[in-house]
């Protein structure tokens, strides 16, 4: 059963989650769509690392995330078997 605190918990860290979310992806947007169309020279310019890096940090994200996936499906992937042949060596013992 849950408590109104945990509710609110919920509420503020999904909040939270949501505002961080709309705030990474209107800088990103803003970054790749709108700041080649700004003059080089404009001050706004200074705050966005070099362009060169909205591609490189997804493909880093993507291949991170990729590893991490693989990593755990392989983990579960020999457990299992392991698993299956502890209990085929218990069945033919007994």
């Amino acid at each position: 059963m849950s408590t109104p605190n945990n509710n609110l918990l919920d509420r503020l860290v999904g909040l939270s989650m949501l505002v961080l979310a709309t705030t990474v992806f209107l800088y990103y947007t803003i970054w790749t769509l709108l700041l080649p169309f700004v003059d080089p020279t404009h001050p706004l310019q200074s705050a966005f690392p070099p362009r060169v890096w909205a591609i490189r940090i997804p493909v880093i994200l993507i291949l991170l995330g990729g590893a991490v996936v693989g990593s755990f499906l392989g983990m579960v992937m020999i457990r299992s078997n392991r698993k299956k042949a502890l209990k085929a060596q218990q069945k033919k013992a007994s």
